[in-house]
């Protein structure tokens, strides 16, 4: 499983470039962003290269923060590699929570983040051949707080 920040953030002017600010500034370095609104709050989530100094860098600066798991499969790409992978999960009774890609230089394909309610996605990708990222796939693993 790989590590996500998860950052609650007002919607103000200002407040997404101070969190980005806030990591270059303690060389965190991102490697996905996704920002979901809506009118007085946001919620970003954001994959880099030291979560846990991530994290403590944010802490730091007064962001509310917590760290959640989630699944990084390499998502082939071809015309419905994404929608192979959705069907092998939802085939088996798992449901994807939220998603959303990013691109990996050395990679084959695009790096798909499953927020998923079941411990067995894992299993259940790769018995269906496909790659299931590790955290050292992405990012050096560090329990640095």
């Amino acid at each position: 499983m790989l590590e996500q920040l998860s950052v609650f953030l007002e919607n103000q002017p200002g407040r997404l470039a101070h969190l980005c600010r806030t990591l270059g500034d303690a060389g965190v370095n991102m490697r996905a962003l996704m920002v979901a609104d809506t009118q007085e709050f946001g919620v970003v989530r954001i994959i880099c290269d030291r979560p846990q100094a991530g994290k403590t860098a944010l802490e730091s600066a007064g962001f509310g923060v917590s760290v959640a798991e989630v699944v990084g499969v390499e998502v082939p790409d071809v015309p419905g590699g994404l929608a192979d992978i959705l069907e092998a999960l939802g085939e088996q009774g798992i449901n994807v929570e939220y998603a959303y890609c990013f691109i990996e230089p050395g990679m084959t394909g695009a790096v798909d983040v499953l927020k998923v309610d079941d411990g067995r996605a894992r299993e259940v990708l790769e018995s269906a051949g496909y790659r299931v990222l590790r955290p050292e796939d992405l990012y050096v693993p560090d329990d640095d707080g």
